[in-house]
C-alpha cells in the first residue's frame, strides 16, 4: 500500500504528465483536490441506518431533538404461550408494537411515549414504526426504570424488536391519550410507511 505522500505524488504525476514522476516533492492536499482527480459520487441507497427518517413529521422531528424524560430497560412480551393474556390494565386489548407496560409511579398510565430508537423499525407487514408507544399496561415485575414492549401474538412476534430486549432506551413524553391505544388498522403510522403500502392514515 502506498504511503500518503507517495499517493499524492502519484496523483500529481497523473494530473500533470509533463512533471517529473514520483521523484517530485510531495503534493499538498489542496493541490491534489484542485486537480479534481479522485472525485467520486456515491450512489444513493434506499436502505440505511436512517431509512425513512427523512419522512418525519414536524412533531417527530421535534421529539427526536428532545432530551429524554425517562430512560428504562426494555423487556419484550407477547400473547400466547404463557405471555400476556386478556386486556391490559386499562381494560383495552393490547396493540402489537403500540402497547407498553410501565410502573405507573415512574411513568404514568395514559402517557403517550416517543421512543426514538424504534423509529424506522421494520415490522412484519412491511411498515416502519413511527416511534409512538402508549403506556396502558402494568405488571407486578415492572418496577421503576423497567418497561415491557408488547410485540403481538407468539414468540415470533418479538423478532423485529429483539435488538431492543434488555437494552436501555430513551423515553420522551409526547402527551396524554384518552381511551385505548390506537390500532394500526384504524390509525396506521402517519409517516414512514414502506413503499409497498399505499394507505397512510394519521396518528
Amino acid at each position: 500500500m502506498l504511503g500518503t505522500a507517495a499517493a499524492l505524488a502519484l496523483v500529481w504525476a497523473m494530473a500533470f504528465p509533463s512533471a517529473p514522476a514520483v521523484e517530485a516533492d510531495p503534493v499538498s492536499y489542496e493541490a491534489a483536490v484542485a486537480t479534481g482527480l479522485g472525485e467520486e459520487t456515491t450512489a444513493s441507497a434506499s436502505e440505511g441506518s436512517d431509512s425513512g427518517v427523512a419522512g418525519l413529521t414536524p412533531e417527530q422531528q421535534a421529539l427526536m431533538a428532545e432530551d429524554a424524560d425517562w430512560t428504562a430497560r426494555v423487556n419484550l412480551y407477547h400473547a400466547g404461550g404463557g405471555g400476556a393474556t386478556g386486556n391490559d390494565s386499562l381494560g383495552c386489548r393490547p396493540i402489537a408494537m403500540r402497547t407498553i407496560a410501565t410502573d405507573p409511579r415512574y411513568i404514568p398510565r395514559r402517557t403517550r411515549l416517543f421512543i426514538p430508537e424504534t423509529v424506522g423499525l421494520r415490522m412484519p407487514d412491511g411498515t416502519l414504526h413511527d416511534g409512538y408507544w402508549y403506556a396502558s399496561d402494568t405488571g407486578g415485575a415492572i418496577k421503576g426504570q423497567k418497561i415491557d414492549l408488547y410485540t403481538g401474538h407468539g414468540r415470533g412476534s418479538m423478532q423485529p424488536a429483539m435488538r431492543f430486549n434488555q437494552r436501555r432506551l430513551t423515553l420522551i413524553d409526547a402527551g396524554r391519550f384518552d381511551g385505548c391505544p390506537p390500532s394500526w388498522d384504524a390509525q396506521p403510522s402517519q409517516t414512514l410507511m414502506a413503499s409497498t403500502v399505499s394507505n397512510v392514515g394519521s396518528n
